[in-house]
């Protein structure tokens, strides 16, 4: 009997994002706003956290199911202590194809990046939404510097994370001037410029279509300066949509999910570090897998309620995108990691 499921739009289930903790050094306000996770606000205490020994049965469960590629987020998963040990255990499991990891940088210095790679991180993601010190840092809420970012950069190409992704979420008012000095900044680096279009993740972040620059907007902006090209997906469901330089100085890419949306291609599955499932970055409803995990369900139970889980999954929120959808009391960005 093949155990891999379809969901109701016909989706194959290939990608599991693990959030490893809800806590960040950041308060970028598009995710965290400092205004709302401040000291008063209340994270999860250790024991609500999965536990690795828990994380890697997931994920031993979810590769039978077809899972190829997981990715681990937060928060900032490099808050999460030994994240190196939780990749090894990770890339043992053998249908598990592609790790990869998305952080701030902000903790990444060589030492770790080497035990990342030696661990089996298959590939890395940093975010960086300026290369002004002023605008990184108000946009970062929390003071630190475009060059302790740069300098985890730095530490991850230097481990040989060939190419590493940048991502640079874009805000009309907030950072717009900042997007032709990061291209600039990039091209000929081996590292891979994304930017993505501000999304209505959660419900904090006050977010306004206002706010959105399309990405054909910045694509005609790059485009007068660099001349680009689109170049084909890698894969069925892959994020980013990609351009190359037609003077060989590398690739960017664009993750349209406001005015592009690639809801019929998505293929992934969330889990939030206290172990809930979401089946869309946009749901406002999570389901408990911790419950089953720790109530003694054995391997075939989970395995029945994963497959029902993905098979009556119809989410396609971007698609559908309106003045309803959007008041949705949806899951905050930094739950579920982006």
């Amino acid at each position: 009997m093949d155990l891999k499921p379809k969901d109701k739009l016909g989706r194959p289930l290939r990608d599991l994002r693990i959030s490893v903790t809800d806590r960040c050094n950041f308060r970028c306000p598009y995710c965290m706003p400092a205004e709302i996770f401040n000291n008063s606000y209340k994270f999860l205490q250790r024991a609500e956290l999965l536990t690795f020994e828990e994380i890697l049965r997931v994920v031993s469960l979810f590769a039978d199911l077809g899972v190829k590629k997981i990715r681990l987020t937060g928060g900032e998963p490099l808050l999460r202590q030994n994240i190196d040990v939780l990749i090894g255990k990770i890339s043992r499991v053998g249908a598990i194809e592609d790790i990869s990891l998305t952080t701030n940088g902000s903790l990444l210095d060589t030492a770790m990046a080497r035990r990342l790679q030696d661990a089996g991180l298959s590939r890395i993601t940093i975010s960086l939404d300026a290369l002004n010190d002023g605008v990184f840092k108000t946009l970062n809420g929390t003071g630190v510097s475009v060059a302790r970012v740069m300098g985890g950069i730095s530490s991850a190409l230097a481990a040989g994370f060939l190419p590493v992704k940048i991502n640079m979420v874009v805000k009309r008012d907030a950072n717009l001037s900042e997007v032709m000095p990061m291209v600039r900044h990039f091209r000929h680096t081996g590292c891979i410029l994304r930017f993505i279009e501000y999304m209505d993740v959660g419900h904090t972040n006050q977010w306004r279509l206002d706010d959105v620059v399309p990405a054909d907007d910045l694509v005609d902006m790059i485009n007068k300066e660099f001349p680009i090209e689109p170049v084909d997906a890698n894969y069925r469901g892959e994020v980013a949509k990609r351009w190359r330089y037609l003077d060989g100085a590398g690739e960017i890419g664009f993750i349209t999910s406001v005015t592009q949306p690639f809801c019929r291609d998505c293929t992934r599955i969330r889990m939030s570090a206290s172990g809930e499932l979401y089946t869309c970055l946009f749901a406002a409803k999570g389901h408990d897998l911790r419950a089953l995990l720790r109530a003694g369900s054995d391997d075939a139970a989970i395995t029945r309620w994963l497959q029902n889980l993905w098979r009556a999954r119809g989410d396609r929120y971007s698609e559908q995108r309106n003045m309803q959808t959007r008041a949705l009391n949806k899951v905050e960005m930094s739950y579920i990691g982006g």
